[in-house]
């Protein structure tokens, strides 16, 4: 039941049980001034067919028909209508923290086949169940880092999505970790020679993203060459999981961290996401979050247990490796299914569709303003440079249902107000390309 309706039948004989004349009645102790008993003007009441209409209207007139470019860390990507089906299942909707394997093996497993999957597509050894999300799995990924080398600085790219750098900052003034920034160059990427300059002895980690915020693909194993030969670690960040579908792995990283929501997560207004931090086997003991591991019971029977769980929850705050506790299985469950259903494959594909609509939009835009950061790979994003500012050309945009890219002077002043960052995914159709550039083409 989703509700429990009462009659007015079934109130009067409560009310008579307890011994209240009138709901008003359970209401006395609250002092008068304090009791609401202005209108409130509140609709009256409907039935679910008619809810069902209303809450259909307002989803029409906020999204209906409208096309949108935005991406920066949050894509939309088509879900399997199974993801739903399977995860509103009650024995993964309402449960918890497998504190008991012999009763949790269907919890267990699924976050099992989690962490192998991650592992699979990273190119890393082992990986954990349960982070919050991307910005604060780089954090986290950070302050491992520190536990491992025994240095307490880290190098971060400007080139990292810039509220992952905020969250960090917040991790580490907390932490009293010092951070430095390296910026980027005109190809978009990490400058090297001032990575290489940043990097001392007192430097735990370093930490890019890609493709980094700009959607341009960082040479990784130059960068990861520069950390390891000052003994430095390399973290990876990956914000749109969807590109190993197609992108070489950052297999020379010591440990990625990863936003999973392009796997089957729906934006939601920002959250819930699925944070994940995979890393090499040497540094399982500092990993945060849980790991699941397979085992065999006394019959020889093939079972799931919770291996390592190094949260303030199961031990000392002091032997903690995160103050996280909570139980982000549910959410790790979606992306486990989209990657059932897509396969290694489908996987392929659906990063191939990404990057060709994007080279699509970009060659199409590129006559009517200038893309920067060209000279180095990319995934489906790009950052375009209009004639006129990018807010007044979302504006023109809006009036016919295009969302345009994101204006990135908030954040990157010195690219200028006219910056915009552009997302195609393979939802976004030809015609909504078409009619974006012909609106770039019409726009004085």
């Amino acid at each position: 039941m989703r509700y429990l309706p009462k009659s007015p039948g079934d109130r009067e004989e409560m009310l008579a049980e307890i011994g209240a004349a009138s709901i008003d009645d359970l209401f006395q102790s609250i002092p008068a001034e304090y009791q609401l008993k202005r209108d409130l003007k509140i609709p009256h009441q409907h039935g679910e067919s008619e809810i069902l209409d209303r809450f259909r209207a307002f989803a029409d007139a906020n999204a209906a028909g409208y096309a949108s470019f935005l991406g920066a860390g949050v894509y939309r990507h088509y879900r399997p209508v199974i993801i739903d089906s399977l995860v509103q299942r009650g024995e993964f909707l309402t449960s918890y923290t497998p504190y008991q394997p012999e009763i949790s093996q269907g919890t267990l497993q699924a976050m099992f086949e989690f962490q192998t999957m991650i592992c699979e597509l990273t190119g890393m050894e082992i990986a954990n169940a349960s982070m919050y999300d991307g910005s604060t799995g780089a954090a986290e990924a950070i302050m491992m880092a520190v536990r491992v080398t025994g240095r307490d600085g880290a190098v971060v790219a400007r080139t990292v999505h810039p509220e992952y750098r905020e969250v960090v900052a917040t991790y580490a003034q907390h932490q009293e970790i010092p951070l430095a920034e390296v910026g980027y160059g005109a190809n978009g990427r990490v400058d090297l020679a001032a990575l290489d300059a940043a990097i001392t002895k007192d430097t735990a980690c370093v930490l890019i993203q890609s493709p980094n915020f700009f959607g341009t693909i960082e040479d990784v194993a130059a960068i990861a060459e520069l950390a390891h030969a000052k003994g430095a670690l390399l973290i990876v960040s990956i914000a749109e999981a969807i590109s190993l579908g197609i992108v070489k792995p950052p297999v020379e990283a010591d440990i990625v961290s990863m936003e999973a929501q392009s796997y089957g997560v729906a934006p939601s207004f920002g959250g819930p996401f699925c944070g994940v931090i995979a890393c090499k086997e040497k540094f399982l003991r500092q990993m945060p979050g849980r790991l699941i591991g397979e085992t065999k019971d006394k019959d020889g029977r093939r079972g799931f247990v919770l291996t390592l769980s190094t949260r303030e929850q199961h031990i000392r705050r002091e032997k903690a490796t995160s103050n996280i506790c909570t139980n982000q299985a549910l959410v790790a469950l979606m992306t486990t299914i989209f990657l059932t259903v897509y396969g290694k494959q489908g996987m392929k594909e659906l990063a191939e569709q990404n990057l060709a609509k994007a080279a699509y939009l970009k060659s199409a835009l590129g006559k009517h303003g200038k893309v920067l950061f060209e000279g180095a790979p990319r995934f489906h994003e790009f950052v375009l440079e209009t004639p006129k500012s990018a807010e007044a050309v979302n504006a023109d945009l809006l009036e016919k249902k295009i969302i345009g890219g994101l204006p990135l002077a908030k954040w990157y002043p010195e690219l200028g107000p006219n910056a915009s960052l552009w997302c195609v995914t393979e939802l976004t159709t030809r015609a909504q390309m078409d009619a974006a550039t012909e609106m770039l083409e019409e726009s004085p």
